[in-house]
């Protein structure tokens, strides 16, 4: 089934300080005296490397192997014959299944004194395992949803945890909603729209504001809705909605079946943008007259895990 292993890498925090000031020395002088740790970011950069080192050397396995940094995902054409191997933070494993067209992917935690590693099943030592079990059929994996957002031009942007929809500065967005048989115009910070995988990330806070607020003032609220990463459902929260004359705060959260569609229309004649997973530089312009169609998408990602006891 597979030819090729493809391992996605990250830059490490002292790689992209030394990058933003030419030098290690530099680099170091001007985090010192901020009040920063150097010796902080050294220490995980050197781990990090001593895991990518041994990952090199664990899978030289007699297959194609391709090691590739994360700012090239998006431009990368993955193969059918493509086994994928991401070594970093969630964040990682969250961005490239939304490139890696349904491959097989095995998240590696490359420190996991540092990382929770929700995505990240497998240290290092465990890795070439995973890897050999992938390919021979025998590991188990998951189906996540993704949730997209469709442009009526055509363009598309899939979501592992969430789409933003909104206004690329602090200033309100502007927009008309659709859910089934209603609509309203709003002005709001966003919408956000999240899958199962993301309904413990961003939405999750969302909530806890909810929650907050709602014992501040003596009301009651509800808890949080948590679903499953191969739920077929999403859930849609308005953040900040603002009550005028001409916007209205009644549509601001809910549930998208499977099948079904939140159809929001930018009222914004600019700065209207569609991101993915907290990746603003990686976006849908979102102006007046666009039209979004947000739903479950049809391809979802696989997620190597471990074995269930």
């Amino acid at each position: 089934m597979f030819d090729k292993i493809v391992v996605v890498t990250r830059r490490t925090r002292l790689e992209e300080l030394i990058e933003r000031f030419n030098t290690r020395g530099q680099a170091k002088f001007y985090l010192e005296h901020s009040g920063g740790d150097f010796g902080s970011y050294e220490k995980e950069h050197d781990t990090y490397h001593a895991a990518l080192d041994q990952l090199r050397r664990d899978l030289d396995l007699g297959l194609q192997r391709q090691f590739l940094d994360r700012s090239l995902v998006p431009t990368y054409s993955f193969g059918p014959a493509d086994l994928v191997v991401a070594l970093g933070q969630d964040g990682l494993v969250a961005n490239t299944a939304k490139y890696a067209g349904g491959q097989p992917i095995i998240g590696v935690n490359p420190d996991p004194a540092r990382f929770d590693g929700v995505l990240l099943p497998f240290g290092v030592a465990q890795a070439r395992s995973a890897v050999v079990e992938t390919l021979e059929s025998r590991a188990p994996t998951r189906a996540v949803t993704l949730a997209e957002a469709v442009l009526e031009d055509g363009q598309r942007l899939l979501a592992f945890n969430d789409l933003f929809i909104g206004a690329r500065s602090h200033v309100s967005a502007r927009y008309k909603l659709h859910m089934a048989d209603s609509s309203e115009t709003q002005s709001s910070s966003g919408v956000l729209v999240s899958t199962g995988a993301g309904s413990t990330g961003w939405m999750s806070s969302v909530f806890n504001m909810a929650a907050g607020v709602a014992a501040f003032t003596g009301g009651k609220c509800c808890t949080p809705r948590k679903l499953d990463w191969e739920d077929r459902r999403l859930l849609f929260a308005v953040r900040e909605p603002f009550v005028s004359r001409v916007s209205s705060a009644a549509l601001v959260a809910g549930m998208i079946a499977d099948g079904e569609e939140l159809h929001i229309e930018s009222q914004m004649p600019s700065g209207g943008v569609i991101f993915s997973d907290g990746i603003e530089a990686d976006y849908l312009q979102f102006n007046s007259g666009a039209v979004a169609r947000l739903r479950a998408s049809a391809r979802r990602a696989t997620l190597v895990v471990m074995p269930r006891d």
